[in-house]
C-alpha cells in the first residue's frame, strides 16, 4: 500500500503545472481527522513529492472559528473537515477559493462536492464517506422493523432507541437529509417520535451507542458505519464480542438510499501554497489513496472507479462492499443546518 501511494503523489507531482513552481516546499493543512492511521498518507504525500505538511489539529467548528479569526494573516492551504454541513458553511462564509482541477472534477462525482462557483471553481471536494446506520440487537430486534430511517421514529420501537446528541454535527447532517427528503412537516413529525421511542436520554458517542445495545441498555442505535467497522476489525476481543452481538442495516434501501456523510477538503482563501494545495487534493483523489481512506479507517472510498477490499465493510454489507447511498447534494444538508435545529428545540430532542 505504501508504495501505491507514493507512486500515485509522484505521478501528481510530475504533473504539475510551472504556474506555481516558485512555492516552497510546504503545505499548511488544518485538519478535524483525528485518525492516527492517516500518518501514513501524510508521509506518503511528503516523501514523494518533498512537500512537508504542517499541521494543526482542531474539531471542525474550532478550526472554522479559527479561520475567520486569523482572516487575511492565516497560513492554512488546506482546509479538512469531516462534516458537509461544516465544509457549507466554510464556504458561506467566504472561507475557501475556488479550486479549478479537471483531475478532481473528473475522479469525484458531483453529488460529493460543493455547486460550482461563478467562475466554474468548486469550492470543495468530498473524499471519503461514511454511511449513518442502524444497528440492532439481534436477539430482540428484526432486521425488518429498522428497515428505515421512519422506523426509528416508529412507535413499534417505543423505549429501545439509543442515539447521541440531536445536536452533533453526523446527526444534523442525517437530520439534514431526511428534511430534503421528506418535507419540513414530516421530518418534525419524525424526530418527536425518536423522541418518544428513546431508551435513555442521548448522550455519549457513537461507540458508546453501540455499546449499550450490545450490553441490552437499548435494542436499537445509530451511528456512522466506520465506528462498528473498528469493532469488528479490533485486536480487542472484547470490541469483537460487541460487534458479535449486533446487527446492521443500511436503511431505505427500497427509497432513496442510505444517509452519507463526507471527509472533504477544501483550499483555503487566503492560502499561501494553493498549488501544493491542489496537489494534496488531487493525490487524496488517487485510487492508492482512496484505497487508504477503506483500510486505514474503515470509510468508503469515492473517487469513481475505486472499490474497496476492507474485510469489515464487506461484512456489513453481505460481501459486496457495497450499498445504496442517497444521491442528494451533500451540500443540501448544510442548508437546512438551522431549519433542523429549531425543529430539535420544539420537539425536545437534547
Amino acid at each position: 500500500m505504501k508504495k501505491l501511494l507514493l507512486l500515485a503523489a509522484a505521478t501528481l507531482a510530475l504533473a504539475a503545472g510551472a504556474a506555481h513552481a516558485q512555492e516552497p516546499a510546504v503545505l499548511n493543512l488544518y485538519s478535524a481527522r483525528h485518525y492516527a492511521s492517516d500518518e501514513q498518507l501524510y508521509d506518503g504525500f511528503t516523501q514523494a513529492t518533498g512537500i512537508k505538511i504542517n499541521r494543526v489539529d482542531a474539531d471542525d467548528a474550532g478550526i472554522i472559528a479559527r479561520l475567520k479569526a486569523e482572516g487575511s494573516a492565516s497560513p492554512a492551504d488546506v482546509i479538512l473537515l469531516v462534516d458537509a454541513a461544516r465544509l457549507w458553511r466554510g464556504e458561506h462564509d467566504g472561507l475557501f477559493a475556488p479550486i479549478h482541477s479537471k483531475l478532481l472534477d473528473e475522479a469525484i462525482p458531483a453529488s460529493l462536492r460543493a455547486q460550482p462557483t461563478a467562475d466554474g471553481g468548486v469550492a470543495w471536494f468530498g473524499f471519503s464517506t461514511r454511511a449513518r446506520v442502524i444497528v440492532y440487537d439481534k436477539l430482540r430486534v428484526q432486521p425488518a422493523d429498522v428497515a428505515t430511517y421512519a422506523d426509528l421514529g416508529d412507535p413499534k420501537n417505543k423505549g429501545k432507541l439509543c442515539i447521541r446528541s440531536g445536536s452533533h454535527p453526523y446527526n444534523l447532517s442525517l437530520f439534514g437529509a431526511q428534511l430534503e427528503h421528506m418535507g419540513a412537516e414530516k421530518t418534525e413529525a419524525w424526530l418527536k417520535g425518536m423522541v418518544a421511542n428513546m431508551a435513555r436520554a442521548p448522550k455519549g458517542g457513537d461507540t458508546d451507542q453501540i455499546k449499550a445495545v450490545a450490553a441490552g441498555e437499548c435494542q436499537i442505535a445509530v451511528t456512522n458505519s466506520y465506528y462498528l467497522a473498528r469493532l469488528i476489525r479490533s485486536a480487542k476481543p472484547e470490541d469483537r464480542a460487541v460487534a458479535e452481538k449486533v446487527g446492521v442495516v443500511f436503511p431505505n434501501q427500497a427509497s432513496w438510499g442510505t444517509h452519507v456523510n463526507i471527509a472533504g477538503a477544501a483550499v483555503a482563501r487566503h492560502a499561501k501554497h494553493p498549488g501544493n494545495a491542489v496537489k494534496f487534493l488531487e493525490y487524496l483523489a488517487s485510487p492508492a489513496a482512496q484505497n487508504y481512506f477503506a483500510n486505514g479507517n474503515n470509510e468508503w472510498p469515492v473517487a469513481k472507479g475505486v472499490l474497496t477490499d476492507n474485510p469489515a465493510l464487506k461484512a456489513m454489507t453481505g460481501g459486496s462492499g457495497t450499498f445504496k447511498a442517497e444521491t442528494i447534494p451533500v451540500s443540501k444538508v448544510g442548508e437546512h443546518q438551522v431549519q433542523v435545529q429549531q425543529m430539535l428545540d420544539r420537539v425536545g430532542f437534547k
